[in-house]
C-alpha cells in the first residue's frame, strides 16, 4: 500500500510539471558515438585478426587430432587407411575392412570439416610424410596464401 501512494505521487508530480526529467542533448550523444566510434576503429582490425588467427589453430589442431585418430585405425587395422578410403574410415567401416572397431573419431557421425567449411585432404600414402598427408588450403581454397588464407599441414612447423 505504501508502494501505491508513492507512485500515485509520482504521477501527480509528472502532470503538476514540478519534477522535470532532463535527457542528453544532441550534442552529448554525438560525443559519445564519436568515442565509440573511435574504439571500434582501434579494436576492430585487432579482433579480425584475432579470428583469422583463431580459425588458422583450430585447423592445426583438428589435423593433430585427426593424425591421432588415423594412429588409433593403424593399431586395430595393422594399416593406415588408402586415399581411396580417405578419412572417412575413421567413422565408417570401409568394405571388406575386417577388424575395423570404429568410429575412431569420438562425438561425431562423419568427418569434420576445416574452420572454413571444405572438407580435409588427405593423402596416404604420403607425399610430404612417409605415412598420410592431411592438409587444408585455408580460407581462399587455394595453395600457398598468409595469414588466413594460408595452407595448414601436418608436415609444415
Amino acid at each position: 500500500m505504501v508502494r501505491n501512494t508513492q507512485k500515485e505521487n509520482m504521477l501527480k508530480k509528472k502532470q503538476t510539471g514540478k519534477n522535470i526529467v532532463r535527457g542528453f542533448t544532441l550534442l552529448e550523444l554525438l560525443v559519445v558515438l564519436v568515442i565509440l566510434a573511435l574504439l571500434g576503429s582501434i579494436a576492430g582490425p585487432r579482433v579480425v585478426g584475432y579470428l583469422g588467427s583463431s580459425k588458422t589453430k583450430t585447423a592445426m589442431l583438428q589435423i593433430d587430432q585427426l593424425g591421432q585418430s588415423l594412429d588409433l585405425y593403424l593399431l586395430e587395422m595393422g594399416r593406415y587407411p588408402n586415399s581411396r578410403e580417405g578419412l572417412a574410415a575413421l567413422v565408417e567401416q570401409p568394405p571388406r575392412a575386417t577388424g575395423w572397431n570404429g568410429p575412431y573419431i569420438s562425438g561425431v557421425n562423419s568427418v569434420p570439416k576445416d574452420p572454413w567449411g571444405n572438407d580435409y585432404i588427405y593423402v596416404s600414402p604420403g607425399r610430404n610424410n612417409k605415412t598420410f598427408d592431411i592438409s587444408s588450403l585455408g580460407g581462399d581454397g587455394l595453395a600457398g596464401g598468409e595469414d588466413e588464407n594460408q595452407d595448414v599441414n601436418n608436415w609444415d612447423d
